[in-house]
């Protein structure tokens, strides 16, 4: 195995350690390295490195750069090497695709596995800084569940058009052809799917829920 590496820093003296470091790896190919995000996207044009090394703090729109390396070269698995432990950046880019997440103030063992992690389709962040950004993501997953409303069976979406017509329960079942008993079971699984605690905050959660289109066709 020899992993095909490039490095982009605009910092002179870290990329040449860098290189002169990495090109000493057995298992490492150095075969070009920039200071721009410029330079990067026409190493993976020119170059085809299997991982891709960079900073985030360089000319240009580093950010940018990665999104488009990550959509027009898929098969180059990018890694920020930065100072920053920021962790919504962190967060940004692994949830773009990125391979590996390492900060500056690591070994250089660290930025080596981190680079064969990548090439055997891993993902490796920084241990210590991998912890918080996990919990940011985790937590982030949550909120975002916590916003969608939950969704409605078949049935459910049935007894949601009568109460939005005014229908008693009883007219609903005969509507549907059910029993007012098995309404009433409806009516109270839809209360706690909404969290609301009667018949009157039942219909404002569904309105709420709705469109004005789709409250005018029912």
């Amino acid at each position: 195995m020899l992993v095909r590496v490039a490095f982009v820093d605009d910092h002179p003296i870290l990329l040449e350690g860098l290189v002169s470091l990495y090109s000493t790896k057995a298992d490492l190919d150095v075969v070009a390295m920039g200071h721009t995000t410029v330079d990067a996207l026409n190493i993976l044009e020119n170059n085809r490195p299997d991982v891709i090394v960079m900073d985030l703090s360089m000319p240009g729109d580093s950010f940018a750069a990665i999104e488009l390396m990550l959509a027009t070269h898929p098969d180059t698995k990018v890694i920020v090497f930065t100072a920053s432990s920021a962790i919504q950046p962190a967060v940004e880019l692994i949830e773009a695709g990125i391979s590996g997440y390492v900060l500056k103030g690591s070994s250089s063992s660290d930025l080596h596995d981190a680079i064969i992690s990548a090439y055997n389709g891993e993902t490796y962040i920084t241990p210590g800084f991998a912890t918080k950004v996990i919990v940011s993501m985790k937590t982030a997953e949550l909120r975002r569940k916590a916003q969608q409303p939950e969704r409605l069976h078949h049935r459910e979406e049935q007894i949601v058009s009568g109460l939005l017509k005014g229908q008693t329960n009883r007219e609903i079942g005969l509507t549907l052809n059910i029993s007012e008993k098995t309404v009433k079971h409806y009516m109270t699984s839809l209360m706690n799917k909404l969290n609301v605690r009667n018949r009157v905050e039942l219909v404002i959660a569904v309105k709420n829920r709705t469109s004005p289109r789709d409250r005018l066709a029912n």
